[in-house]
């Protein structure tokens, strides 16, 4: 394991639950591997392209076989840069909050740009879809203000977890470990001890990573 993307989606700099879990996380990872090279995409700053426009007409060429124009070819580049670094990351680590029952807006955006005909998977009449990205591990820390962990809350079902699992293995990236921080809200020992059990999962799925990279 050289290559870790953290794809982070909490807008707090500070008090952000699910980025406070992916700094440990690392840390343990970084402890128990050596050296690692973490590229970092805040999901927040980081000025994801419009999906319209030029991009647009560029995605329905690809999906129908037809040639870029200059400015497709262009806006399509900045889709290929994106593509290329997620798929050059040996783990990916997502850290996100659960909005309205799924991610934030802007996580959906950056997976809806990386989820590309001809870049992250093909599609064909006789065959259906094919991913085109590798497997390989990611972990996805999702903080929630319920607990979900013995199914909906107060009646409120959790949305985000199987979008993430079904978007991601999509393109590829079918190796999806969710680790949940639930519940944030409420007493603080309830916040602490539902900290303390994602921790203690975050430091076994490390472990594991390290000895499959040895």
């Amino acid at each position: 394991m050289k290559r870790l993307l953290h794809l982070k989606a909490s807008p707090r700099a500070d008090g952000s639950h699910s980025l406070a879990a992916a700094h440990k996380f690392l840390e343990t990872l970084h402890s128990r591997s050596g050296a690692i090279d973490v590229a970092e995409v805040d999901v927040w700053k980081t000025d994801l392209p419009h999906l319209d426009g030029a991009l647009l007409a560029a995605k329905y060429a690809m999906l129908s076989g037809g040639a870029l124009k200059a400015d497709e070819a262009l806006a399509w580049s900045a889709i290929q840069t994106m593509v290329q670094e997620l798929d050059a990351a040996d783990v990916v680590l997502i850290s996100t909050p659960m909005w309205n029952l799924s991610i934030p807006y802007r996580l959906k955006h950056y997976i809806d740009l990386v989820t590309q005909p001809g870049l992250s998977f093909r599609f064909h009449p006789e065959t259906g879809y094919v991913p085109l990205l590798r497997p390989r591990p990611v972990v996805a820390i999702l903080a929630s203000a319920g607990d979900f962990s013995e199914g909906p809350s107060w009646g409120r079902p959790d949305l985000a977890t199987p979008y993430l699992q079904e978007a991601l293995k999509f393109i590829g990236l079918r190796d999806v470990e969710i680790v949940p921080i639930c519940l944030t809200a409420g007493k603080p020992e309830a916040a602490t001890a539902a900290a303390a059990r994602a921790q203690e999962a975050l430091e076994q799925l490390a472990n594991r990573l390290a000895e499959n990279a040895a």
